[in-house]
């Protein structure tokens, strides 16, 4: 039973105080380990990663935020949306969905999937919320981007006070711009969102660009945004609890739009954009910045597996074993190897060139998540990609789902029986392979980060010309990737020179038994300082339609505005 029966515990979260126990700290090795999730006691829904979001954050120098000098503080936290505190309060009016909580109020922000650093600011994201900032020291909620009448609402049913926004979890940062891009789909029309950081969201219609499916990622170079369709279907029946008749869709569109368009444009008027189709189905990927030889991605194809279906207590996993109780809710594992390949697009001809291409049934299986040189100089130039992949888990591949997929699996490529989990290198141009580290087989390394050597300085850059999050040879090889890994013995935390990830780790933090739940992506930043006061929009500027509540629940609703507004705890 290799995948840990913890990683869906319902056990509360504590802070923890990690020890150095093999290995020696590299110098220099700091900054902050950021990993959004959801809140293990909402792991009782039918998809237990729609609970709402909590945070994780682990110090990498000893001795900070509360920790004994030798020991490196893990602290986590809930955090205060307006929606968590509604459920809070009137747990009785929220259900769990396959497309998220309902309730008369409306649809609960998650926030649980992906931080979003943004110089000294966090935020924290959702596919079907708007983003949400946080204090990066106490996790607690500071407001919501752009007011929800400037966003299009998926109101199906009555959402008078939290709104369903359809949008990504991976909107990014544009270093030339110091602006956030994000998307906001509306019955499958695409809308493009830039937000300045203060205020008002801009939004304009993307013209001819419909998404079938969804928009988990998107990807920016330094004239473009890059928007596709990722693979996470949801069917109209299932949204009244019945199941999935089709599988995810195998190819999808591709959408390319110029930002100087963008801003030309008067908001609300339609631009246009380039239309290309990737296969197979893809949910993250990745714009060289650079785009002065063409837009360059690399895509981490999702081939086959199908993170909208989950496991039930009843199901049959892939050699026809009952699957454990105890993994009820997780996600589909891929059926087929991981793919990565490198597309460069150009938007003028229309022409597609396939640069590189990773695929290897012997070794690549269940591509976890990945880290990468997230500055503005790593992304302009980026050197080394670096992924973890779980290893092939037929308990987590179940019958249901295989019924779906039937004719596109090729079960001649199952491996004979599990194989280990491991972090890999490769080169980001041609993908080439150039480490490989295995972890134990009971081992589920989960979100990882790439941390550069010698960052610049504190201030807007280093001095030197290098911009914050950059380090001395930036690009993703000058530095160290940190994996954390859960497992039912304890949470421990290797850390890899990023030059040579097959070495082994060169330090490995233990939690003295202690264990950690499911969590998502993460995020490395410089420094955590408390948040700075700003205009953000307030919780109470969104009531103007709370008179179509009850009088019970609209009392709730204006009790929590005032709550947040006093700085009271949930």
């Amino acid at each position: 039973m290799p995948i840990p029966r913890t990683l869906l515990s319902r056990d509360e979260p504590t802070d923890l105080d990690l020890r150095l126990v093999a290995g020696a700290w590299p110098d220099g090795l700091g900054g902050e380990m950021i990993l959004s999730a959801p809140h293990p006691d909402t792991f009782d829904g039918p998809h237990p990663f729609f609970g709402e979001g909590m945070l994780h954050r682990l110090s990498l120098t000893p001795g900070t935020h509360g920790a004994p000098a030798d020991r490196f503080a893990w602290r986590q936290g809930r955090i205060d949306t307006p929606s968590a505190r509604l459920r809070a309060k009137r747990p009785d009016v929220f259900t769990p969905t396959m497309i998220g909580v309902q309730s008369p109020f409306g649809t609960v922000n998650a926030a649980n999937t992906a931080p979003l650093p943004w110089g000294d600011r966090l935020f924290t994201t959702w596919d079907v919320g708007r983003p949400v900032e946080v204090d990066p020291v106490t996790f607690a909620f500071l407001g919501e981007v752009g007011h929800r009448d400037q966003w299009q609402v998926f109101e199906l049913t009555p959402q008078p006070v939290l709104p369903m926004v359809m949008t990504t979890a991976h909107p990014v940062i544009d270093p030339d711009r110091d602006v956030l891009w994000s998307v906001n789909t509306f019955f499958g029309q695409l809308h493009v969102v830039r937000w300045d950081g203060d205020g008002p969201i801009t939004t304009w219609p993307i013209e001819g660009a419909v998404i079938p499916q969804s928009v988990h990622t998107i990807a920016q170079t330094r004239d473009w945004l890059v928007v596709g369709d990722c693979a996470f279907k949801v069917e109209p029946q299932v949204l009244t609890g019945g199941e999935r008749t089709q599988p995810a869709n195998h190819d999808g569109p591709l959408y390319l739009i110029r930002k100087d368009e963008l801003e030309a444009t008067p908001a609300g008027r339609p631009v246009g954009c380039s239309v290309f189709r990737v296969a197979p189905e893809i949910n993250h990927y990745y714009a060289v910045y650079d785009d002065a030889d063409g837009v360059r991605v690399l895509f981490e194809h999702t081939e086959n597996a199908d993170i909208a279906m989950t496991q039930r207590p009843d199901d049959l996993d892939a050699l026809g074993r009952p699957c454990d109780p105890a993994l009820a809710g997780l996600y589909g594992f891929p059926m087929s190897p991981d793919r990565n390949t490198v597309v460069q697009f150009d938007p003028a001809t229309g022409e597609v060139t396939h640069r590189a291409e990773l695929r290897d049934p012997s070794m690549l299986w269940t591509r976890q998540l990945n880290a990468m040189d997230w500055s503005a100089e790593g992304m302009a130039a980026p050197t080394s990609h670096h992924m973890v992949n779980q290893g092939w888990r037929p308990e987590a591949v179940f019958q249901r789902m295989l019924a779906l997929y039937e004719d596109r699996v090729d079960r001649t490529e199952w491996p004979a029986e599990e194989t280990a989990p491991l972090v890999m290198s490769c080169t980001r141009d041609d993908l080439v392979v150039t480490a490989v580290h295995e972890f134990g087989l009971d081992d589920f390394p989960t979100s990882p980060i790439f941390v550069p050597r010698d960052p610049g300085a504190d201030g807007a850059d280093g001095g030197d010309g290098r911009s914050r999050y950059a380090g001395r040879d930036p690009g993703g090889h000058d530095g160290w990737v940190v994996v954390p890994l859960l497992n039912d013995s304890g949470f421990r935390v290797e850390v890899f020179d990023a030059a040579d990830v097959g070495r082994g780790p060169v330090a490995v933090l233990d939690a003295a038994g202690a264990t950690v739940p499911f969590v998502l992506h993460s995020a490395w930043m410089p420094r955590a300082v408390p948040a700075q006061e700003r205009p953000r929009l307030r919780f109470a500027d969104e009531l103007d339609r709370v008179g179509e509540l009850d009088d019970d629940l609209a009392s709730c609703a204006l009790e929590v505005a005032a709550e947040i507004d006093d700085g009271t705890p949930i």
